[in-house]
Order: C-alpha cells, then structure tokens, then sequence
C-alpha cells in the first residue's frame, strides 16, 4: 500500500508538467520596442563630473556627467559624456546606451558656448569592443547594464560609476 501511495505522489507533477505544455507565452519581447523621446539635459557643469578609466592604452581623459543619468522605461540609460585629450581639447556628447540589444546611440554634440547640436545622423549601432577607446563598452558591461540588465535608476548608475567597478 506505501508503494502504490508513493507512485501516486510521483505522478501528480506529471499531470501538472503536461498541463504547462499549454500554456500560452505573451512576453514584452513580442511587441514592437518604442524609443521614449529624448530630452537634452542642461550642459554639464565640471563639480559633476565622474571620472572613468578606460584605459593605459590612451592618454585621453574620460568623464560622465553625474547630473545628466536618467534610465528610461525604454530600457536606455542617457547621460552625458565628456572627452578630455592630453592637448586640452574637450568633446562633450550626449549619448544613450540600450542594454537589451548591445547599441548606443548619439543624441547631440556640445559646443563650446554651452549649447546642444542635435545629432545629423542619430542611429543604433553595435557596441564593440575597441583597445583604445572602449568607454561605451565599459559603460554597457560594468555601469549602466551589469550582466545585461539595466540599472535600476539613476542613483545605481552614479553609485557604480563613483566606485569604478560593478559588484
């Protein structure tokens, strides 16, 4: 009799396993990704810039704007970055990074008056990995998207940045 009870114990998530099999799938995944609109931040302002170390292999320094962070519901998190070569010249950009496909994407470029210039050509493209200047990279794998995910807001962002590596 304990025999025949055990057996039946066994087979009750065998009725359930089968019953999973009809189960209808609706994920988020299906339905066409809309881009939120994006708004220009206000110019970066030096007391809020985060220093990030891309690497030996440039003398280039890099910076993102703590202020300028937002991770939209789009799943892409904005912000601003900034470019200091050893000659003293300076590229500001405003740029977006979209953890669930690997892409950036540039928004504007700064002008030395403070002032925003709306990208001409503002596309997705593939981030790869490059020796030399690899800051989105880094960006995508150790800040705004560890293990693939986005951060969970600005603050998170800001805090891994401030730390110069993820957990």
């Amino acid at each position: 009799m304990k025999k025949l009870f055990a057996l039946l114990l066994l087979a009750i998530p065998l009725t359930a396993h089968a019953e999973w099999g009809k189960f209808e799938y609706e994920f988020d995944e299906e339905k066409p990704w809309a881009e939120i609109e994006a708004q220009l931040p206000p110019y970066p302002k030096e007391e809020n810039l985060l220093p990030l170390f891309v690497s030996a292999a440039t003398d280039n320094k890099f910076f993102v704007d703590a202020a300028s962070i937002s991770a939209g519901e789009d799943g892409v998190v904005r912000y601003t970055m900034i470019v200091k070569s050893s000659a003293g010249a300076s590229n500001v950009s405003f740029e977006g990074i979209r953890c669930a496909s690997r892409e950036r994407k540039l928004y504007a470029f700064g002008r030395k008056e403070g002032a925003w210039s709306r990208a001409r050509s503002s596309k997705w493209e593939p981030i790869r990995y490059q020796d030399r200047n690899r800051h989105h990279h880094m960006l995508y794998d150790d800040f705004f998207c560890p293990n693939g995910i986005i951060v969970k807001n600005p603050q998170e962002a800001v805090d891994l940045l401030k730390r110069g590596f993820r957990q």
